[in-house]
């Protein structure tokens, strides 16, 4: 099966699709139809060749892709907000008064940056911290495979508790939609809801196989630090030297991450690479739930926008099947 170098999101009520050229967000709205909102896209390793050499394509793709996705979930939450406000108005016999998108946009914002900031304590100083707790700080192999493992603990508990909420199951079935629009996509098949959903949920270039990679190359690679720390400095890394280290080296592992994530969707036939990728294939278990025709119809939305068979903007909107 052929890599058509082709990614999306599950967003609020939705999904967004990206290809070389542009990125598409599709959001199904409460009167049944669907808005989307395209807009040009160019990688920077695509407008620069020397961002484009293995590893640090990875990085940079892995910063944009963060900056790209958090902006795409502030659209659809704006989205979501919006359409309840309207829906109260109407249920009130008020007029509806839209707030400023600019306030929108940055409460949005700070959230995302404290969201991240709660993310990077819990999910990458916590694990140094418990781990720093062993005595285990000399052995830097030991280390970080408690580190490491304790790290993959918490995001796998982490992600099958937020399953449970009615909200965020509804987002998993989108992201379910996004899978099976890009398998049929990539199949060449007629992108529609029939045809996407005899396709898996299951993919292998998902960002759910993504943290996996990640959080397994990282022990590897930070157990390498460690030991270079050590031989360098003469003494193992303190607490806060490791979290510094491991931090700055983030995008090493991102990068190199990226590259065995992409080799993966290349050869998913593979024998060897399906023995490989069944983890993280496993994982998506739990982060896709199977989507309903009109779920994955919004997801192909989203991609003909991406791929420029439509040319919709933020103000077209496609009528929903039934």
């Amino acid at each position: 099966m052929p890599d058509m170098n082709v990614g999306g999101q599950a967003v609020i009520e939705g999904v967004m699709m990206r290809s070389k050229d542009r990125v598409a967000t599709a959001v199904r709205i409460p009167s049944g139809e669907i808005l989307v909102k395209t807009d040009p896209y160019k990688s920077l390793s695509t407008r620069y060749k020397l961002l484009n050499i293995p590893i640090l394509r990875g990085a940079v793709a892995f910063v944009e892709m963060l900056i790209l996705g958090i902006k795409t979930l502030n659209f659809s939450a704006e989205i979501a907000v919006d359409e309840a406000e309207k829906e109260e108005a109407a249920n009130n016999g008020t007029e509806h008064v839209p707030k400023e998108n600019k306030k929108n946009a940055i409460y949005l914002g700070l959230t995302a940056v404290v969201a991240m900031a709660v993310g990077i304590f819990i999910f990458f100083y916590l694990p140094l911290l418990v781990s720093s707790l062993f005595n285990i700080s000399k052995d830097a192999v030991a280390f970080n495979l408690v580190a490491g493992g304790i790290r993959l603990t918490m995001f796998v508990i982490y992600v099958w508790a937020i399953s449970f909420f009615k909200e965020l199951n509804r987002v998993f079935q989108y992201h379910g939609a996004e899978h099976k629009s890009i398998y049929a996509y990539e199949m060449g098949e007629e992108l529609t809801p029939e045809k996407a959903a005899g396709h898996t949920r299951f993919h292998p270039r998902c960002g759910t196989s993504f943290i996996l990679i990640v959080a397994l190359l990282a022990i590897l690679i930070y157990a390498i630090s460690d030991s270079l720390y050590t031989i360098w400095i003469g003494y193992p890394p303190s607490l806060g030297a490791r979290f510094l280290t491991h931090f700055s080296l983030l995008p090493l592992v991102a990068g190199s991450s990226y590259e065995l994530l992409k080799l993966s969707g290349k050869t998913r036939d593979n024998i060897v690479t399906r023995i490989l990728i069944a983890p993280g294939l496993w994982l998506q278990k739990i982060t896709t739930q199977e989507p309903s025709h009109e779920q994955i119809e919004v997801a192909i939305a989203a991609l003909e926008a991406a791929l420029g068979v439509t040319d919709s903007r933020l103000t077209s909107k496609r009528t929903a099947v039934g």
